[in-house]
């Protein structure tokens, strides 16, 4: 299904986040019942989120908050290949597999995945190849260097043009390895080696990501600390600032945003493309 279909000009399309880690920073072991993931308790998150209004469900099974450490292959494949099975048979919207590894995604792919949503900005060369081979779309993501480093040393000059140099190299790489134009998404990385300063600069620049880059544009926000920065709310409680966040991005041109509470952020993209639409009919 290609990005026209899936991130169409006339929404602003919400990804559903299902983490299966015991770690992520927002809900990591949410999902597990012992050692083992609790699928049934998935699909029921999931039918919940596409019932709030998800277009899509991105299920991760690597933790990539800062200073995470990285998960063997064999164990992420083992935490979301199931997942992703029992989700593509059960509902009527898309299943994206977070991953930065080829051979997880490939496997989510055989199992009924049918977007790739690469953090790394393709680290592992042989990403855009399994996306080809599998006519899958691929989002493509910014990071420099890894999340167990990334906040380390963060050093932009101008925040929105550098991210969108680098974004449409990745873009350039994916291309090459037979990705179609209208199977590519960009997502400019908030929070993923950048400080709150970037992130704004980021998400209020959607808009010039967008026309710089040609392709549809996903944000991130959700729940990450520079939105705890901004208002003192521990994690439990950053839905508020996460849908002013995103509402300012769509607003700005963005084109999907990637969500924990998909209820509050279905009614905040409501009112931004509303806005959008009526900024754009006084241009």
């Amino acid at each position: 299904m290609a990005p026209s279909a899936i991130f169409p000009r006339d929404r602003v399309t919400i990804v559903g986040v299902v983490n299966v880690t015991p770690d992520s920073f927002s809900d990591g072991g949410r999902f597990f019942a012992g050692p083992e993931v609790c699928v049934e308790g998935v699909v029921s998150e999931a039918r919940a989120q596409v019932a709030a209004g998800a277009h899509v469900v991105d299920v991760g099974g690597e933790s990539t908050r800062p200073g995470a450490e990285p998960v063997p292959r064999e164990e992420e494949i083992a935490r979301t290949r199931p997942v992703v099975e029992a989700l593509a048979k059960d509902l009527a919207v898309p299943v994206s597999i977070d991953t930065r590894h080829a051979e997880v995604a490939d496997a989510a792919l055989e199992a009924g995945a049918r977007i790739v949503n690469d953090v790394s900005g393709l680290a592992d060369p042989a990403m855009a190849s399994v996306a080809a081979r599998h006519q899958a779309t691929l989002i493509v993501g910014h990071l420099r260097g890894v999340p167990e480093t990334m906040q380390d040393d963060v050093r932009f000059g101008d925040a929105v043009a550098d991210v969108g140099d680098e974004l449409a190299a990745s873009l350039d790489r994916a291309r090459a390895a037979g990705v179609p134009d209208d199977a590519l998404v960009a997502d400019p990385g908030i929070g993923f080696g950048k400080r709150l300063e970037h992130n704004a600069a980021l998400l209020a620049g959607s808009g010039q990501l967008r026309v710089r880059l040609g392709v549809p544009i996903l944000v991130g926000p959700s729940r990450k600390s520079f939105l705890g920065a901004l208002t003192g709310d521990p994690v439990a409680e950053r839905d508020l600032a996460t849908h002013a966040a995103c509402a300012i991005a769509a607003f700005a041109g963005a084109d999907a945003v990637r969500v924990h509470d998909v209820e509050g952020a279905r009614r905040a993209m409501a009112v931004a493309l509303a806005l959008r639409e009526a900024g754009q009919g006084l241009a």
